[in-house]
């Protein structure tokens, strides 16, 4: 146990090591602790004073043991422990929101077991979260993912500061409408500057709730939203006309590159934003048909740079 740890935080180990192993001795007790066995015996009075009726056996074959009929208190988990709990089983386990699977069943007990203005915070995120395990995805903090989840709950206006894939810094303030699990990844969908935003909370370096309330949208579905936004807001704006019909080039473009709609002469139009231009320019070269990008220098020039890539990789030799 840590050398710093409170009295208090002491007495619950030694609560645990006496649930666990009932006539533990008091110099066993002092050794799993790391104190002396005088303040084991003041660990034990914190938790008589607490009502906890630890028993005690004098003689060789006594020890310390708890009070028959003895209900330990509910788990108490703060606003942060809790929802890493929660992330983690998240991040690890594909069907955690389902009440019918074991691991959902379990979660659930927990969340119904922590006090309520935690479990409310945690219900929400685990109520709209559709997670696919991505060991590549950077897991947030939990500190500043309870901060959005309870500026959410309590519709309050928040202050973020951001740092893209790019390496670009801002502060902004945002009415944060939910905090959304997708592909394994945590983004905090909310509106600013007018605009209906996507954030990556693994990107958020701080988030200071602000007594500013919002109303949030009274038919928001908090996927589908993301879903729609999530090519929307970046950086750089893009724009590529794809010589084929949607039919025909849909199925093979991510939908968070942007919208796509049709042309009249048989061509299809995508828009969007991005903060990676490398990446968005690699996605296009998956394309079978021809393609120009129309706006967009920052992707034009990435588009330029995969090309000469691969013309590379297929330069011989020489002798």
């Amino acid at each position: 146990m840590r050398p710093d740890a409170s009295p208090t935080a002491r007495a619950l180990m030694a609560l645990e090591l006496i649930q666990g192993s009932p006539g533990i001795t008091a110099d066993r007790l002092a050794d799993k602790l790391g104190v002396t066995e005088r303040a084991t015996r003041r660990y034990v009075g914190i938790l008589r004073e607490a009502g906890i009726p630890v028993e005690s056996v004098r003689g060789p074959y006594g020890g310390y043991r708890l009070g028959r009929g003895v209900r330990l208190p509910p788990l108490m988990f703060s606003s942060a422990e809790a929802l890493g709990l929660v992330m983690a089983v998240l991040d690890g386990h594909h069907d955690a929101a389902d009440p019918g699977d074991p691991v959902g069943s379990a979660l659930g007990k927990i969340v119904r077991a922590l006090p309520e203005p935690v479990a409310i915070q945690v219900e929400a995120v685990r109520r709209t979260t559709a997670p696919a395990p991505d060991r590549a995805a950077a897991r947030p903090d939990p500190g500043i993912t309870t901060s959005l989840v309870q500026a959410c709950s309590n519709r309050r206006k928040v202050r973020i500061a951001y740092r893209s894939e790019a390496g670009s810094e801002w502060l902004t303030d945002v009415e944060p409408w939910a905090v959304v699990v997708r592909h394994g990844r945590w983004y905090l969908l909310c509106l600013s500057k007018g605009r209906p935003r996507t954030y990556r909370v693994d990107r958020v370096r701080d988030a200071q709730p602000l007594d500013e309330p919002f109303t949030p949208p009274t038919d928001l579905d908090p996927v589908a939203a993301l879903e729609e936004h999530l090519a929307a807001g970046w950086e750089y704006d893009v724009e590529v006309v794809i010589d084929g019909p949607m039919e025909a080039v849909g199925w093979c473009l991510p939908r968070t590159l942007g919208r796509l709609e049709p042309g009249d002469d048989g061509t299809t139009r995508l828009t969007g934003t991005t903060s990676n231009p490398v990446h968005y320019a690699e996605q296009l070269a998956r394309l079978p048909v021809p393609y120009r990008i129309v706006r967009g220098n920052e992707v034009r020039d990435a588009a330029r740079a995969v090309g000469q890539r691969l013309l590379a990789a297929t330069a011989e030799e020489k002798p």
